[in-house]
């Protein structure tokens, strides 16, 4: 008999909480330093609920519209954005989710702060870091990270909290330990930088294939779809 959606998630929760605690350990942490976080696309809202209730504390949606559809039916949870964010979409999503992970131009990060303004808001964000240089990803390349953080920390309604990145897809986890290390060195070097409207404390790299690695590597957070909720058809 096929298992349903929340039977899958319970049996992977488990064992991504034990995974979790183990790489945690390995990196001379403990699993609370450690924010999981559900990545729910095309998850639907009974599942995303029981998993709340079952002690996810952190969503995240790539979807605005998927999100806008289901935020009405979500339990208490710490919502944040993870996807790529269109300008004409940031209107829609300031002021009701916690952290923007994906901000990767000058552009964007105007527009959040024009929206975070005008509702009288301070919205957090992600700087988004293209560490492997990919055409075909966004972000901000590492080497004029420092400086275009530089330029973002300037708008006001905004505070930046840390860092972001998807490494380019590798033929193992552990191929991806040199992005991941040189993420972290950033994360660390733009954190004494003591940069102003920052409270730089995330370090938001590792899904579901590749998340232990990012760990050891220094991750703050990681960003789990697969690993709890099974594969699922992202073309719906």
């Amino acid at each position: 008999m096929e298992k349903s959606s929340v039977e899958i998630f319970d049996e992977n929760y488990a064992r991504v909480l034990e995974r979790i605690a183990e790489a945690a350990v390995k990196s001379g942490r403990k699993s609370e330093d450690i924010t999981l976080l559900a990545a729910t696309k095309t998850v639907e809202v009974g599942v995303i609920n029981h998993a709340i209730e079952s002690g996810i504390k952190y969503i995240g949606e790539n979807r605005v519209q998927e999100f806008l559809s289901k935020e009405p039916d979500l339990l208490p949870v710490h919502k944040h954005f993870i996807g790529h964010l269109q300008t004409n979409k940031v209107k829609d999503i300031v002021g009701r989710v916690e952290l923007i992970h994906s901000v990767d131009s000058y552009h964007l990060a105007k527009e959040i702060s024009k929206q975070a303004l005008r509702s009288g808001k301070v919205c957090d964000i992600l700087v988004e870091i293209n560490v492997g240089l990919e055409e075909s990803k966004f972000g901000f390349s590492p080497e004029n990270a420092t400086e275009s953080i530089a330029e973002l920390s300037s708008l006001d309604g905004i505070r930046l909290r840390g860092l972001m990145a998807i490494p380019p897809v590798c033929d193992s986890s552990s191929a991806n330990i040199k992005f991941f290390e040189q993420l972290y060195k950033l994360f660390i070097d733009i954190k004494a930088e003591k940069i102003d409207n920052s409270n730089i404390d995330i370090l938001s790299m590792g899904m579901s294939d590749d998340f232990e690695c990012a760990i050891r590597c220094g991750a703050t957070m990681v960003r789990l779809g697969t690993a709890l909720f099974g594969k699922r058809n992202y073309n719906v």
